[in-house]
């Protein structure tokens, strides 16, 4: 499934996460990496009192200092049976460098790793993650610090009651990727969808409203949707969990509950005011989880970057 991984390198970390995350898959089957770097300093572009050529030299020596810094990272991992690539480019808009080299190069996972507040012990998610979680086509994989233990656990989330031919389409892609990376990280398989329970305020205005015949109800019509959607791919799976609220609270409880290794869940890629006033719930959840996400797009998505 993921035969070209673009492994976005953070040449101001110590820690490279994505890079060592990228090998790991690339231990478990052929693979071909392209490890990237997008570099800009805006002062060069403004050095008037040199010419076009004179910039445009320090440009490709600031670039070249890059690659060799790869070089000489990639001396610390074991890398021989590996393809790796190495690819730097002068781009003032990280994110848009990254989407439009995997558009252009057929690659099937971005691998980013994430940024830890020294302060705060929590993970600080930066434009560049938002704008490839709403704008990449291709499969998003951001890694924070957990590991991935063998028979560990893969979490899948997904909208299960939704009768929008978009939601079933993108979970059943959401389950056949998670399926495929429990499958090679010899994990079981779990799937989670959430739901909301009754509104208090029917309560109050509604004496004779029965709020838990209402939420028996409401469970038994996510259960069996849960289980259709199971059904639809024909998997294993470890559990099939109905949570109760919403997916930004339930989805992280979830996964700290079974130590998941990876949570995959789909993000429509809204952009624009929606996104702003709306948000995505990839984007609630990855900021509460303590393990790795993997987005996914649902069939037919079109980044706003593609020519």
């Amino acid at each position: 499934m993921y035969q070209h991984l673009l492994v976005v390198l953070e040449p101001e970390s110590t820690e490279q996460k994505a890079l060592s995350r990228a090998l790991h898959i690339a231990s478990l089957q052929p693979t071909r990496l392209t490890l990237f770097i997008s570099i800009y300093d805006f002062a060069y572009e403004m050095t008037t009192m040199l010419s076009g050529e004179e910039r445009e030299q320090m440009r490709h020596s600031l670039i070249e200092d890059r690659i060799q810094w790869m070089k000489d990272l990639l001396e610390d991992y074991e890398t021989d049976e590996q393809v790796i690539t190495l690819e730097v480019v002068w781009h003032h808009r990280p994110f848009e460098a990254i989407i439009r080299f995997a558009l252009k190069n057929d690659v099937d996972l971005i691998v980013k790793g994430t940024h830890k507040h020294d302060t705060l012990h929590s993970v600080i998610f930066t434009p560049t993650d938002w704008s490839l979680l709403r704008k990449s086509a291709c499969p998003v994989l951001l890694v924070k610090d957990h590991g991935w233990p063998e028979h560990g656990q893969v979490l899948a989330a997904v909208h299960a009651a939704s009768d929008s031919d978009t939601h079933q389409a993108l979970n059943k892609r959401i389950i056949e990727a998670a399926h495929y990376m429990s499958n090679k990280l010899n994990s079981s398989l779990h799937l989670v969808n959430c739901h909301p329970g009754a509104p208090t305020s029917i309560a109050v205005e509604i004496p004779e409203f029965d709020s838990r015949h209402y939420q028996t109800s409401v469970r038994e019509f996510h259960q069996k949707a849960l289980t259709a959607a199971s059904q639809a791919v024909d998997r294993d799976y470890a559990g099939l969990h109905i949570r109760e609220g919403m997916p930004e609270d339930e989805i992280p409880a979830l996964a700290k509950e079974i130590d998941a290794e990876l949570v995959v869940l789909g993000t429509i890629g809204r952009t624009g005011i929606s996104a702003a006033l709306l948000g995505n719930t990839a984007e609630h959840v990855i900021e509460q989880l303590n393990c790795d996400l993997l987005a996914v797009k649902p069939p037919g998505f079109t980044s706003p970057l593609a020519d």
